[in-house]
């Protein structure tokens, strides 16, 4: 945690016309601009990059962000939350729900239940802390046009809330790029302290990133925005204690002669990135299966799901 309490009118040399811009741009919390990069603050904050560094590395100064004891880091971990996914085996897999401080990806083929989740995450997120929400808002940025009101007022009388009010916590955002989806991301924080988001989704991750970049000659430049990007999700997760929810495509790996060839898109960066990597398939009679890929505290595993017309539920729900 911070030696003291730290506000940006501590920062030596930063006016108030600077403070005035970054608290306008969301970026009131110090430990959000102690994480960011020069040139990410400048281009943001529209203030030069040499007075960027200096902004930043004064407030890495006053802030305890360099190596602590463990014992530390469990202590911040009591305020990792997590929201219900509406499954019992699914959260009981997941040790709790998913995770804020963190990124989680779920990838698969269509109609593996990937935007289902989102969906139910969205409304989940705005539950009481008792009942398996944050009482906070969600972010959604859509790229793909899949994004449903319809699906959203399903789910919420299905959980006996108000779906006029619900339908107002889900701020929408449709990506029409990749440059656009970016940009996006870098403006969360004008509005996250705002509405109290606390759940940030991204569906998809990499639909944008493929058809943008083509062929093997942009691989290297798609994979290094691709990084940027997720650094910076990752970033928003850790600053504001939020849960970031990204789906991302598959493609079939022809080399696979044996087994399940689904691989995930984005290659070892998405991989490296995601704190929790869930791989969901169709199961039978309309059940779909989560299995868990990669997780840093929790076992590899599987769950048996529905998904309903009131939204994710056990099999033996109806």
């Amino acid at each position: 945690m911070a030696k003291k309490e730290v506000s940006l009118e501590d920062i030596p040399g930063v006016g108030e016309k600077t403070i005035e811009k970054l608290k306008s741009i969301g970026y009131s919390d110090p430990m959000v601009i102690a994480v960011s990069s020069p040139t990410e603050l400048a281009n943001i904050a529209e203030i030069g990059e040499p007075t960027a560094a200096k902004i930043i590395n004064t407030v890495r100064e006053k802030l305890d962000i360099g190596y602590v004891t463990a014992d530390k880091i469990l202590e911040r971990r009591t305020v990792v939350a997590k929201i219900t996914t509406g499954s019992k085996a699914l959260d009981t897999l997941l040790g709790g729900g998913i995770e804020t401080q963190a990124i989680t990806e779920a990838y698969g083929q269509y109609g593996s239940g990937k935007s289902q989740l989102a969906f139910q995450l969205a409304v989940s997120v705005q539950l009481p802390k008792d009942k398996g929400g944050l009482d906070g808002a969600c972010l959604f940025i859509d790229t793909e046009n899949t994004f449903r009101p319809e699906r959203i007022v399903q789910i919420a009388k299905a959980m006996k809330l108000d779906p006029e009010k619900v339908l107002r916590n889900i701020y929408v955002a449709r990506a029409f790029n990749t440059e656009h989806q970016i940009l996006l991301v870098e403006k969360a924080p004008e509005i996250i302290e705002e509405k109290k988001i606390k759940l940030v989704i991204v569906d998809s991750l990499t639909s944008h990133f493929r058809s943008d970049f083509m062929g093997r000659g942009e691989l290297a430049g798609r994979q290094q925005k691709l990084n940027r990007h997720l650094h910076q999700l990752l970033r928003l997760a850790d600053a504001y204690n939020l849960c970031v929810y990204i789906t991302n495509q598959v493609m079939s790996d022809p080399a696979m002669l044996f087994g399940d060839p689904t691989r995930p898109v984005g290659g070892n960066i998405v991989g490296h990135m995601s704190t929790y990597r869930l791989y969901l398939r169709r199961g039978r009679e309309g059940t779909r299966i989560c299995k868990v890929i990669d997780a840093p505290n929790i076992q590899e595993g599987e769950a048996a799901f529905r998904i309903t017309e009131n939204g994710l539920a056990d099999i033996q729900e109806k």
